[in-house]
């Protein structure tokens, strides 16, 4: 009887030390996104409950200026620090305009693109929560800005699995121009190969720069590869949005903002390659004279038209998704977003993550309507 009741404390030990393991080990900016119910009910009250606050305003300043300055020095990374797919995020955390560990807010990621790319506010503030609705943590408000992508044999892996915007097909998707498909195991470490292709690019179409030129001849080159190799290759909303948004990125926000015609003018490669492989400010880099974004979209597209949609059964086989958000009906991107992503990702929030939820979707909103007209705003959760 004794044995059997040291057996049974032994038993139940045991398995205390196991359910504590597996719940204080999540770390606070891991997604919640896609866990079960009981998963949620395990970690939710391990983590620290954070009242989402509102979004920083635009910029008191907006004009151009120093940002590659003695405030903000360059500094390789540490052990544990985090990069992830998007080379501008990149740089913010290697100069410390973001946490240098790479895990920050919402509000500390938009004020950052703000102050060190004069990216315009609303742009910033729909990307940002975009992506933190489905990559981030909404307990907590932090965000990883990239993570450790682990093949599942899910498609799309779960975000618990996947961290920050290393997470496939919100943020980071297919057709990136110097990070692989998801589906070739590593979807955020930098390219050399793709780097290259960017290289050859700007060479042949841009005589050494990255234009807009450039950028519409190797995004539909980024396509025509993707849907050559990646059976399972994805061009659906938001990604069909994110992928011409990137394109834009390199002579919109790593051209020094003292050029004129930056669009035109170009991305020298010198200065790409501090960019996406070092995460390097140029020396004396001042960021773009007023808040901009996206200028050139509609053109890259133009160039080569390509209909939302994805690879059906194997490479080879892309068909247009109807159902999809495109150029022609940016109100679905948002339905969509809401009604699909979101809620599939969080069928049932209950308590502080459903709070969480309702505020962030309304930061969300009032980002899109600021770029966007006679749209109803999605209750998916009701209000609260």
């Amino acid at each position: 009887m004794i044995l059997n009741s040291s057996f049974l404390s032994l038993f139940a030990l045991v398995a205390l030390f196991t359910h504590l393991s597996s719940t204080l080990a999540f770390p606070s900016y891991n997604s919640l996104a896609g866990l079960s119910e009981r998963e949620i009910n395990e970690v939710v009250p391990q983590l620290p409950h954070v009242l989402p606050p509102s979004p920083p305003g635009p910029l008191e300043f907006n004009g151009t200026k120093l940002v590659n300055d003695r405030e903000h020095p360059w500094k390789p990374l540490r052990k544990g620090d985090i990069r992830g797919p998007c080379p501008g995020l990149n740089t913010l955390a290697s100069h410390g305009y973001l946490p240098r560990n790479g895990v920050a807010t919402p509000t500390q990621i938009i004020q950052a693109v703000q102050e060190g790319f004069n990216m315009d506010h609303a742009v910033a503030r729909g990307i940002v929560y975009t992506s933190h609705l489905v990559d981030g943590n909404l307990v907590t408000d932090l965000l990883s800005i990239g993570g450790k992508t682990k093949k599942t044999g899910q498609d799309p892996p779960p975000p618990a699995i996947v961290g920050g915007l290393n997470t496939h097909s919100v943020f980071e998707g297919d057709a990136s121009m110097t990070r692989g498909d998801y589906f070739f195991g590593d979807n955020h470490s930098f390219n050399q190969t793709l780097f290259d292709q960017f290289v050859d690019y700007s060479n042949r179409f841009g005589g050494g720069f990255y234009n807009l030129t450039v950028a519409a001849e190797l995004r539909h080159r980024r396509i025509e590869e993707s849907i050559a190799t990646n059976p399972q290759f994805d061009f659906t909303s938001p990604r069909f949005f994110g992928a011409y948004g990137e394109s834009t990125f390199p002579y919109t926000f790593f051209v020094d903002g003292r050029i004129t015609n930056r669009t035109h003018a170009g991305l020298d490669m010198i200065n790409a390659t501090l960019f996406f492989r070092d995460s390097k400010f140029p020396y004396d880099f001042w960021r773009p004279p007023a808040p901009t974004a996206g200028t050139g979209l509609l053109e890259i597209f133009s160039a080569y038209p390509t209909a939302a949609g994805r690879n059906i059964d194997g490479v080879n086989t892309f068909t247009p998704d109807p159902t999809s958000a495109d150029f022609s009906n940016i109100c679905l991107l948002y339905t969509n977003f809401v009604n699909r992503t979101v809620k599939g990702l969080y069928p049932d929030p209950k308590g502080v993550l459903r709070r969480n939820l309702i505020i962030n979707l309304g930061y969300l909103y009032d980002a899109f309507q600021a770029g966007a007209t006679n749209c109803p705003e999605q209750f998916p959760y009701g209000t609260l």
